[in-house]
């Protein structure tokens, strides 16, 4: 044996380093660890022969009991004082003795996995494994990969199991996955108890389960399975990491009673290296061990190689600091305080929680005190073998092969010897596999649903818009599911068991296991329940009586909007304006007193409507304008005449009603639903509770809306817009359906929260809806259909509207806008002089207002020397000398600057 962990000459000549070595000798792990730690410290100095340290382990036996390798690991720190300790395979051994290590700063290497006992907390734990939290990335992936929606999580009860959990769940909530149930299994648990507690699960309708137990729980545990049935298709069984790793210890029987079981495990890559240890290690191993052929070595045995070697690596690098003694307290101590302190611990243990380098593991990564993972192999148990089907890598996901880019997985065996991927659920076996649909039960609106019994064979008869819908959506499912509808009534079954509300909570609580009907997906519903995606239209709307425009006095005035008479008249007087600017100085016709000249504007631009005007225009610009006003008056009063001839020829109806608030505010009453969700958005617009009327049949509906708010009756009814259709169909030509909508989801089907039939009957709602939902909906609502086409018509009253024609008036408008502007620019250039003097602007103004309202020929005459004042004073039309309060010389002043 000394040879074989120190096989150099001058061993005695180097600087002993004593290390604890716990474990289970009598364990196929503690051999299998023993023998691989031996052969490490071996390899290692046989190859570094320079070496200045050696490492003298101290191989002690827990004997699979936790308070005995807890004594040993004090003895070896207190007497031996040694520099480390390394082994502690369970997370239970290494539970109490890392908190030792801390106290008497001897780092503790162990494999230990669960993730409750973290090197980040206690620096002087180092992880030789892989933590069981870094396996829950791929086996997140892989659950995600094949779309299972809920899981039960099975677990050893013990520090290794229980570690595991809270991270186990946060994974499955990161990928959408809920976590149905949690098993919990003491390691010294009874057959018979396990049997039970698989018989309760088996009564679930969850069929993915994860099991995280090691190699001697699960072996019992799934031979119970299968004695239980549940190794059958249409399950799904997948383990973790260590009980992957370390199947080879199970037997034969053990790993047939796994058959299609699915694990993943760290990969280890093929190396020559590996392939040379392997047959040394056989050789080695077998003559030491010669009862113990079941024993293979595996990646624990090849990683307590690799932590060997970094061990040594890093005894190299402290070198001449290395000090292997104990500091003590002096005076009164306790136990613990006996042992004292290592001098040698807080110099190695920074080189220890980091080590990188090329292993027999291949890229061997301690990092922060821990072995970090990369690629993990996904495998599956098929006979006795344990069969790789895929890879899992940070960068590419799941795949075929490693470093390919092959999405997927190779071909599965699961449980029951299956190809078929099971969904991962089934109809619970203590439903009789029917899934209960409670619908509702009501003796309106059968046209939706209509639960009835037969009173002699007493079978229940379900038929309606939503159960058509219903059941060809169970068709498109890519799986059969058995279904019986179970009517909400009272024992007796004479009347509805209570509200939808109250349909919907017996839901949530386990009564029924899917609910169909004329059910809203509103929010408040969400608290309880999930809804698939809507198969209706959604709002809510308001149906009011309508009257015959027809028979209107003031029907002339229908066919244009007022925003379109508004601009009209506007234009009119617009460009009758502009006329009168271009035309008052040159023509006759447009001058006068000055009611006459307002009269001529509105006359002129009206009398363009019937193209009566017979003024004679002299300006250029005036005639451009007035032709494009021509054109723009024949394009109106054409489309005028057209839509007032359909409106006089054609059935014209308008809605009593159109604005919600308005009858509010009037105080008039609104009808809805009995039992509906439409009374709370009535109270909430702010109708009081004498105002909201309920009514429960389409014959109440019309009676009400006859009757009107002021004879007991109301003035609209508001429902959702399903139901407001199927009456318009009954009531066609009375009543119809106005613009206001309240948004809503619309019809959809309800399942308990979690539900796995939530995400597939979705999906085929989305694929009825595209292919199958109109012959459905013409079956049921053939009617209604017509009668909205036949509404539509009648409603459409053709009437113009001003988006209609606005670029007709932006021509006419920039037309004549244009046209003045032009005609201003050369009047002020005309009379530039009078700008130019050194007048008030005041008296400018006047002056030019004066020369504006001067006939032509009367100015021609003002720039004539020759002209008298008294003569152009008196030309017939008021001039310059009118003005009061202007002295004669003074207008003379001004004639004579303008003739210089």
């Amino acid at each position: 044996m000394m040879c074989l962990i120190c096989p150099v000459a001058n061993c005695k000549t180097k600087k002993e380093v004593r290390i604890g070595v716990i474990l289970d000798m009598d364990s196929s792990v503690g051999k299998m660890s023993n023998s691989c730690i031996a052969m490490a410290i071996h390899d290692f100095y046989e190859k570094h022969n320079d070496s200045t340290t050696v490492i003298r382990p101290h191989f002690r036996d827990s004997k699979q009991d936790n308070v005995r390798a807890a004594s040993v690991a004090i003895d070896l720190m207190k007497n031996i004082q040694v520099t480390a300790i390394l082994g502690l395979t369970t997370s239970s051994q290494a539970d109490f003795i890392i908190d030792i290590g801390k106290k008497t700063k001897v780092p503790v290497i162990s494999p230990a996995t669960s993730p409750s006992l973290s090197p980040n907390d206690n620096p002087y734990f180092i992880r030789s494994a892989h933590s069981s939290k870094s396996q829950l990335k791929p086996l997140a992936k892989l659950i995600e990969y094949f779309k299972w929606a809920e899981v039960v999580f099975v677990y050893e009860d013990d520090e290794y199991g229980r570690g595991l959990v809270p991270y186990f769940c946060d994974a499955m909530l990161d990928i959408s996955t809920k976590v149905m149930y949690q098993t919990v299994v003491h390691p010294s648990a009874s057959d018979d108890w396990i049997l039970g507690e698989l018989y309760k699960l088996k009564t679930m309708q969850t069929r993915v389960f994860v099991v995280h137990a090691l190699p001697d729980l699960a072996s019992r545990f799934f031979k119970k399975v299968d004695e239980a049935g549940m190794m059958e298709e249409g399950y799904v069984w997948i383990i973790t990491e260590v009980l992957t790793g370390r199947l080879h210890s199970l037997d034969h029987v053990d790993l047939d009673s796994m058959h299609g079981v699915l694990g993943v495990k760290s990969y280890i890559p093929r190396s020559n290296e590996l392939d040379e240890f392997k047959r040394r290690w056989k050789r080695e191993f077998h003559p030491r061990y010669p009862d113990n052929d079941e024993t293979v070595l595996d990646m624990f045995g090849i990683w307590w190689y690799d932590v060997v070697s970094g061990l040594a690596m890093a005894l190299e690098k402290v070198g001449n600091e290395i000090n292997t003694t104990f500091r003590r307290k002096q005076g009164p101590i306790t136990d613990l305080d006996a042992i004292g302190t290592s001098e040698m611990g807080p110099r190695l243990v920074p080189w220890i929680r980091n080590l990188t380098f090329k292993g027999l593991s291949g890229d061997f990564h301690i990092v922060d005190g821990q072995l970090e993972s990369s690629v993990y192999q996904i495998v599956n148990i098929i006979g006795t073998q344990a069969n790789p089907i895929g890879f899992w890598t940070h960068e590419n996901g799941i795949s075929k092969k490693l470093n390919h880019n092959l999405r997927g997985l190779r071909a599965i065996t699961w449980p029951g010897d299956s190809q078929v991927t099971p969904k991962g659920w089934e109809t619970p076996t203590s439903h009789k596999n029917m899934l209960k649909v409670g619908v509702p039960a009501k003796g309106s609106f059968v046209q939706f649903v209509d639960a009835k019994t037969d009173p002699e064979t007493q079978q229940v008869i379900v038929t309606g818009f939503c159960v058509d819908v219903f059941n060809a959506v169970i068709s498109a499912l890519p799986y059969a599911v058995k279904h019986e509808f179970i009517p909400f009534v009272t024992p007796d079954g004479t009347r509805p068991a209570g509200s939808y509300t109250d349909l919907i909570q017996n839901l949530s609580v386990g009564i029924f296991d899917a609910v169909v009907g004329d059910v809203t997906i509103l929010a408040d519903r969400w608290d309880y329940v999930d809804f698939t995606f809507p198969y209706t239209e959604a709002g809510i709307s308001m149906i009011v009586p309508f009257v015959d425009e027809r028979k209107s006095s003031w029907i002339f005035v229908r066919p244009v909007e007022k925003e379109l008479w508004i601009t009209t008249g506007a234009f009119f007087i617009y460009t009758g304006f502009v006329v009168w600017v271009l035309e008052h100085r040159v023509n006759k016709e447009f001058r006068g007193g000055r009611s006459q000249q307002v009269g001529m504007i509105f006359w002129f631009s009206f009398s363009t409507l019937v193209f009566a005007h017979r003024e004679k225009l002299i300006s250029n610009l005036s005639r451009f304008v007035v032709i494009v006003w021509v054109v723009v008056v024949l394009v109106l009063t054409s489309s005028y005449t057209a839509s007032l001839t359909s409106m006089l020829t054609v059935e014209q109806f308008r809605p009593t009603h159109t604005d919600i608030d308005q009858i509010r505010r009037n105080g008039e009453s609104v009808g809805y639903q009995e039992n509906s969700f439409v009374v709370n958005i009535l109270k909430s617009i702010g109708f009081h509770d004498t105002k909201l009327k309920g009514y429960s049949t389409f014959e109440e509906y019309d009676g009400a809306l006859q009757a009107g708010s002021q004879n007991g009756g109301v003035s609209a009814i508001m429902d959702e817009l399903p139901y407001l259709r199927l009456f318009l169909a009954t009531y066609c030509n009375k009543y119809t359906m106005t613009n206001f909508t309240n948004k809503t989801a619309g019809f959809g089907f309800a399942f308990p929260k979690g539900s796995p039939l939530l995400h597939d009957v979705s999906k085929a709602v989305l694929q009825v809806t595209e292919e199958r939902m109109t012959n459905i909906t013409n079956q049921w609502f053939v009617e209604a259909a017509s009668c909205d086409q036949q509404n539509g018509a009648k409603m459409n009253s053709g009437r113009l509207k001003l988006d209609s024609f606005k670029g007709l008036f932006l021509i006419a408008g920039l037309s004549s806008t244009s046209a003045l502007l032009i005609f201003v620019f050369m009047f002020l250039y005309q009379n530039r002089e009078i700008l130019a003097s050194r007048d008030s602007v005041s008296r400018k103004l006047a002056i030019m207002a004066k020369t504006f309202d001067m006939f032509k020929d009367d100015e021609s005459r003002k720039t004539n020397p020759e002209a008298t004042v008294e003569e152009f004073s008196n030309n017939g039309s008021p001039g310059i000398l009118d003005e009061p309060g202007i002295p004669a010389h003074d207008t003379i002043q001004v004639l004579e600057i303008t003739t210089t």
